[in-house]
């Protein structure tokens, strides 16, 4: 009887052992992504992908990690899945180590009781250290493409030109949010129209005041709305580049008062006394009717100085009365702004057409809103067999957004040939323009001796694009 009791004792303690180890029982946290097939922990299976292997659920947590430690990456893990799995296999690499540290006393010396135990421990510890370092780098290089995508977003939704990340202070601006670590609040609206904009110009007001009386003297003076990143870079270039002597740079911050024609003409005006008359050849302003008219009035006053209208404004201008006077571009316009609105607010279907597109976007940023529009017509064109495959696939028919009243609407315009040889047609108006936008818009060369030729070359361009119909 003892022995069938002592038998029957042993049968149950394996079937207690073997029910701890089974998932339903375990408290980790990778079983949560995973199937343990036969109920011991020895072989489990992914739930995204499927996939089926042994080694428990160490392994099952590498191969969600994709940290391909003896197992392969999983490559339809959500993102946060995908961090939880990084950030548990960095804790419990810790845990190890500080395990292995036990085996040392205070002071650093090391239990010398059994031969080899130095070099025995050192490997252990340069083990789990290096494994450390490298599931820390692994997390760190997660949460970095996480926040770039989150930039990226930023830029596409604002319609910010991709050449700004190429300036330094955007660069120092990634510095200086990680320098301040989680938690760091962005500033407001009125900190960037006010707060930091009122600092920034009277950083830039000392900068003159030291350097004032060693350049040249030149009369420069600047009204401004709000600062931007491009217009103080145009500045300290202008002031590295001048001749020996004193400038005279003065800011006025026009952005509290009404903009007039009479209170603009007052300020310009006093600002050309100060300078001197004599010093002062040519005002440039934007081309809205209270500028143009302070302009007049400034010429009418003083003989021998010239009023310009900014040549970018004007261009930008000229598109907006396509957009907004031409019923062909009017319509364009928002179909295309359909199109690319529809995609760019579902994930999923960015992943989808950038499948199609070979990794190409469909939104061009530009230096003005309406050259933004049409260069984005322009990218929508280039990739129309594209988007007309992608509105087509067996994909696109089994998705949810095709039975919706948008996704029904976007296909259509996709679908719809006259769309397509609408864009041609708004492309050949507005592109020559977009072309002499960008030439004045450069830093890299004055624009006055080329603007009038290239704005001649611009019209006939176009003539010949219509075939010299006006009416079209």
């Amino acid at each position: 009887m003892s022995g069938v009791a002592s038998s029957s004792s042993v049968v149950s303690k394996k079937k207690k052992s073997n029910s701890k180890k089974s998932s339903g029982s375990r408290p980790d946290i990778g079983w949560e992504h995973g199937i343990d097939i036969d109920n011991n922990a020895k072989r489990s299976q992914c739930k995204y992908c499927t996939k089926i292997f042994s080694g428990g659920v160490y392994r099952l947590k590498n191969h969600l990690a994709g940290t391909n430690e003896n197992v392969i990456a999983c490559l339809s893990v959500p993102d946060e899945v995908k961090t939880r799995m990084i950030e548990n296999l960095a804790t419990l690499a810790e845990i190890k180590e500080k395990k292995k540290r036990k085996l040392y006393d205070t002071s650093g010396s090391v239990n010398e009781t059994h031969p080899g135990f130095m070099d025995h421990a050192s490997k252990g510890k340069d083990k789990a250290s290096s494994y450390q370092t490298t599931m820390n780098q692994l997390l760190k290089k997660d949460l970095r493409k996480s926040a770039c995508k989150r930039i990226a977003k930023w830029f596409y939704t604002s319609g910010i030109p991709f050449n700004t990340v190429r300036n330094p202070e955007f660069e120092r601006a990634c510095e200086e949010i990680a320098r301040h670590g989680p938690g760091f609040k962005g500033p407001s609206y009125h900190e960037i129209r006010e707060t930091f904009l009122t600092e920034e110009v009277k950083e830039i007001d000392n900068f003159l005041d030291v350097n004032k009386e060693e350049w040249s003297k030149i009369g420069c003076t600047i009204m401004s709305d709000g600062w931007t990143d491009r217009k103080r870079r145009s500045i300290c270039n202008f002031l590295v580049n001048s001749p020996k002597g004193t400038v005279f740079l003065e800011s006025i911050d026009t952005s509290s008062f009404a903009k007039t024609a009479e209170k603009v003409f007052e300020m310009l005006d006093k600002i050309v006394d100060k300078v001197g008359e004599e010093n002062v050849v040519q005002v440039i302003t934007d081309n809205a009717a209270s500028y143009k008219a302070a302009g007049s009035l400034l010429m009418e006053k003083m003989k021998n100085l010239f009023w310009t209208p900014c040549a970018a404004h004007c261009i930008d201008l000229m598109l907006e009365d396509f957009e907004k006077k031409l019923q062909t571009h009017r319509v364009t316009i928002r179909k295309g702004r359909k199109i690319t609105t529809f995609i760019y607010n579902r994930p999923n279907l960015i992943s989808s057409m950038k499948n199609y597109t070979k990794g190409r976007d469909l939104i061009r940023p530009a230096v003005t809103r309406f050259a933004t529009a049409y260069l984005t017509l322009g990218c929508l064109s280039e990739h129309k067999g594209s988007l007309i495959t992608m509105f087509s696939s067996s994909s696109w028919k089994g998705s949810t957004h095709a039975r919706s009243e948008k996704g029904k609407k976007v296909q259509k315009i996709v679908l719809d040939n006259k769309f397509w040889s609408n864009v041609v047609t708004c492309l050949r108006a507005a592109l020559p323009l977009i072309k002499v936008l960008r030439l004045v818009d450069s830093d890299e060369q004055p624009a006055m001796p080329f603007l009038y030729e290239e704005m001649d070359c611009a019209k006939e361009k176009i003539q010949n694009n219509f075939n010299n119909v006006k009416s079209r």
